[in-house]
């Protein structure tokens, strides 16, 4: 849990202590729950943490609560997939202790036992958070803990020796992301430290040296930084290096840097500002360890502005899905994309597809697709990109609208009528994206699941998310056009749990 998330909550919903008032529990809204993203059981969750792959299994720990559906003292639950798209959720993995809460924090497979907990033990390094001494002012309440599972993540056994990494004054001192660095043969961390990156080296997990700092009048300052995330992908038979950063901005809420790593320092290629996801609902989002030449992404589905306040009962918030990265050069620009898993791609049934729709004005599009429901995939190409607009509605006269301004260049999500947003006074919005492709071809994915939606747009050059809670299913769907648009192919295929 963040401090950011932590002041947007009343302070006087807790105790001296930090712990919740017992609330009442609002009545249950099925018809919100995804069904192929991860969401708790019950209560509270935020940020995705330790999310590491061993023996088959996606491991993915996160920020939760047990006791409320706002946040509180922070725990690690658990759940895991064979697949990304099914996922059982485990026993709480860690719980706070006299150290404090248990912040975010990574996981790594430690095949050559350099911590000594035994070969191939899965080891989670995280941030304590003590409450008792930011309380009394104290700056030096984060700090960086171990804890070891020699069991395959099932069962956690803490480190005697917590903290290993002690506060040096920094009030903002956490969310540690470690990866092994094989060049200089060392452990790598990446910690965020108020607004910029501390990158700490380590033979054995458990005894730290500062390395460098990066971030200083460098990208965006809105907001103290977190979640922060390292990791080398490849393009063209060169291998580069990826800074991701995330900010409460409001909106865009995830930068990144393209550059290099030497094992000491991170040297931006750009210092231009790029956003990994444009839309309102990602955050905290960071990369699987262990999972060889793959780079698989996950964010928290939901903004800090509202993220208490969203109408879903009896949990709170869910995962975005999870999303491969890659490297594509647009021009002179080096740019980072997303798409979707191919695990979640093979997670819809049979498409119906209609070739060569032309639009001048409107075309419904709810009698060839029937049923339209809320878990699908939707996909269109064309090859002379314009103006154009898919329009989600119902009877009740609420409506979602996805598409594309050519003048401005750019796609956009308004969900300014989608259905509830009273909860929040900056729900209720419009979003926009910028295009980076350089051709008059386009291609879109559309992930639609309950009160959520994705767009990739031009092999994930462009991402955006964005939840909306209509009050009755948005069952029918419109294209529209001012000019003479043209699909040439459009899918829409529901999603099935057989998998």
């Amino acid at each position: 849990m963040k401090k950011a998330l932590f002041l947007a909550f009343s302070l006087s919903s807790f105790t001296a202590l930090g712990q919740s008032q017992p609330k009442p529990v609002p009545p249950a809204t099925p018809q919100y729950r995804p069904a192929y993203h991860f969401t708790p059981a019950a209560h509270w969750m935020n940020d995705p943490n330790g999310i590491v792959y061993y023996k088959g299994t996606y491991h993915l720990f996160f920020q939760h609560y047990p006791e409320a559906m706002v946040w509180g003292p922070m725990h690690w639950g658990h759940a895991t997939s064979t697949n990304l798209v099914n996922w059982q959720e485990k026993p709480i993995a860690l719980f706070p202790d006299s150290l404090g809460y248990i912040f975010s924090g990574s996981a790594v497979v430690d095949a050559n036992n350099t911590a000594g907990f035994g070969k191939n033990a899965i080891v989670a390094i995280f941030t304590h958070h003590n409450p008792k001494a930011e309380k009394n002012g104290q700056n030096k309440f984060e700090y960086q803990s171990l804890a070891y599972s020699t069991d395959a993540g099932n069962m956690w056994t803490k480190y005697a020796g917590n903290p290993v990494l002690p506060n040096p004054g920094i009030r903002d001192f956490r969310d540690p992301k470690v990866s092994w660095h094989e060049a200089s043969k060392q452990w790598v961390m990446t910690l965020a430290a108020q607004d910029r990156i501390n990158f700490y080296g380590s033979p054995n997990l458990k005894n730290w040296t500062k390395l460098s700092e990066f971030g200083e009048k460098v990208g965006v300052h809105s907001s103290v930084w977190e979640c922060p995330d390292l990791y080398p992908l490849t393009l063209n038979g060169k291998s580069y290096w990826v800074l991701t950063v995330n900010l409460n901005n409001g909106g865009r809420n995830t930068q990144y840097f393209i550059g290099q790593f030497d094992g000491k320092t991170f040297t931006p290629l750009s210092t231009d500002t790029k956003w990994l996801d444009y839309g309102p609902d990602n955050y905290a989002g960071v990369t699987w360890n262990n999972t060889g030449n793959r780079r698989i992404f996950i964010g928290w589905m939901t903004n800090l502005q509202y993220a208490s306040a969203l109408p879903t009962s009896p949990w709170r918030s869910a995962m975005t899905a999870p999303r491969e990265l890659a490297l594509r050069q647009v021009g002179n620009q080096l740019l980072l994309a997303s798409q979707p898993v191919q695990e979640v791609a093979a997670a819809f049934q049979a498409p119906i597809t209609l070739p060569n729709v032309t639009v001048s004005q409107e075309v419904d599009l709810t009698p060839k697709l029937k049923p339209v429901g809320d878990k699908y995939e939707l996909k269109l190409t064309t090859q002379q990109l314009t103006d154009f607009s898919l329009v989600f509605s119902n009877s009740k006269g609420e409506e979602l609208v996805l598409g594309y301004d050519a003048q401005a260049k750019q796609y956009y999500i308004d969900r300014t009528k989608a259905g509830q947003s009273s909860f929040s006074d900056k729900f209720a919005s419009r979003h926009t994206a910028p295009r980076f492709a350089n051709t008059t071809t386009a291609d879109l994915i559309l992930l639609f699941d309950a009160g959520s939606v994705e767009l990739f747009a031009d092999q994930g050059l462009t991402v955006m998310t964005a939840l909306f809670f209509p009050t009755q299913p948005l069952s029918t769907l419109k294209l529209r056009s001012n000019g003479n648009f043209v699909v040439q192919k459009l899918t829409y295929a529901s999603f099935t749990s057989k998998l």
